[in-house]
């Protein structure tokens, strides 16, 4: 081939690149579309990603189905995704868990949550509450830190996620305490063993406690946030409680493989975020105390960045080190 011919040849390749993606993003979706979940069935994600494919598979005219592959601190789950096809046909909702605590809480992690991943966009925020059985002598925040305190290294905790995990380890070091972590694949394996007594107290996302506290299977404590629940208004905040300054929260949020294409990211989040304003979403948000809270997929990148610098924070306080 003659210098004009190879001209015209990558001129005419890079036209086509440029016309695909758009034309992808218009006949996008045309097949089922999974959403992979780093935690249990039950969970809090869980939940609301389930919520999500029923609404989203409405909207868009496909099958949308929920995949769970919980353990690892969610390392299965994000390094799935890390490593599928980047065409928009599968999703991960997920937590800070993955994207803003792991980096810190491990010395390495098998994914780059910033490198791995396109950002959709925000999809809620909430918070946990600190759980006892209904027959456990600790009937207040201070009974709980009273017995720690009498008793260093002999109370427990569960967790099922880093929010859960972290948000005991922060209450350890602000009330100047010593208990022990047992991990948990999601937050519903540790609540089943709180229920048959293998642990004292666990944090869990509203989501997944108020479905057991509003019956009275267990009582709750504390909330983490700076307010109450609206679904328990009872229950006082830790720091209302006797912790001062004690905040804890989680955010979940949707991401695609690295390299999807701008136009599939773009269309999306904007069908995402109509979706969740619907009065189905809705109400699942207010029966779960959650807040709904959409973002842009810059929007997420940027609240992603400050997150990570936030939990890396909070984890350096708490004097946990990375394993």
């Amino acid at each position: 081939m003659n210098r004009r011919s190879i001209l015209l040849s990558s001129v005419a390749l890079a036209a086509a690149s440029c016309l695909s993606a758009p034309a992808m993003a218009q006949s996008y979706p045309t097949k089922p579309i999974t959403l992979i979940v780093p935690f249990g069935p039950g969970s809090g994600t869980d939940q609301q990603a389930r919520i999500l494919a029923q609404l989203l598979g409405d909207e868009l005219k496909v099958p949308v189905v929920v995949d769970n592959k919980a353990g690892a601190s969610g390392f299965i789950a994000a390094q799935f995704v890390a490593k599928a096809p980047p065409d928009g046909y599968t999703v991960l909702i997920t937590t800070n868990t993955t994207h803003a605590a792991n980096e810190h809480l491990f010395k390495k992690i098998p994914y780059d949550p910033v490198k791995d991943f396109a950002p959709v966009g925000l999809l809620s925020r909430g918070q946990m509450l600190l759980l006892v059985r209904p027959d456990s002598p600790y009937r207040t925040l201070a009974d709980l830190i009273a017995a720690a305190k009498k008793s260093p290294g002999k109370l427990n905790f569960g967790s099922g996620s880093s929010s859960s995990q972290v948000a005991s380890e922060l209450l350890k070091q602000m009330a100047e305490i010593n208990m022990v972590n047992v991990p948990y694949k999601s937050n519903p394996l540790a609540i089943t063993d709180l229920l048959g007594g293998q642990l004292d107290f666990m944090f869990a996302d509203s989501s997944t406690a108020l479905p057991q506290v509003l019956p009275g299977k267990l009582r709750a404590l504390a909330a983490s946030g700076s307010t109450r629940l609206k679904a328990a208004p009872d229950v006082p905040t830790v720091a209302e409680a006797g912790v001062k300054g004690y905040d804890m929260t989680y955010w979940t949020a949707a991401y695609l493989p690295a390299g999807t294409p701008a136009p599939i990211v773009q269309q999306l989040n904007q069908t995402i975020n109509k979706v969740m304003a619907l009065p189905a979403s809705k109400a699942f948000m207010d029966k779960a105390s959650v807040e709904l809270f959409l973002s842009s997929p810059d929007g997420l990148a940027k609240h992603q960045a400050a997150e990570s610098r936030k939990w890396g924070k909070v984890i350096r306080e708490a004097g946990l080190q990375a394993e």
